[in-house]
């Protein structure tokens, strides 16, 4: 069974390198990836099927420490641990928040 790409996934090559979805355009046949170190690829969709049909791409666990990809850091300049919007009252702050509402909108 071969891997679909779907936005919030992580992934793994057969060379042993993670990387997560971070969109998928069907209308454009694209796959857009981040891989852990930050690097971002554009996939062909025919090339991500090609590659999971030869189980060159297969689904993976999330790291541990998701946070090697962005830079994310403490009020000290080091690494924060545990930096993602991991409950709901963390992303409470941006109740109510439009994103198609118009600037001008706001003043």
């Amino acid at each position: 069974m071969s891997a679909q790409p779907e936005v919030g996934r992580w992934y793994r090559t057969s060379s042993g390198a993670t990387f997560e979805v971070v969109a998928v355009d069907e209308d454009d046949g694209t796959v857009e990836v981040q891989y852990f170190d930050g690097t971002v690829e554009e996939l062909d969709l025919e090339d991500w099927e090609a590659q999971s049909a030869n189980n060159e791409i297969e689904e993976a666990e999330a790291p541990e420490d998701w946070t090697g990809s962005v830079d994310v850091e403490g009020e000290d300049g080091s690494p924060a641990p545990n930096s993602g919007y991991e409950n709901d009252q963390q992303m409470a702050g941006l109740d109510g928040l439009d994103l198609f509402e118009s600037p001008d909108a706001l003043s």
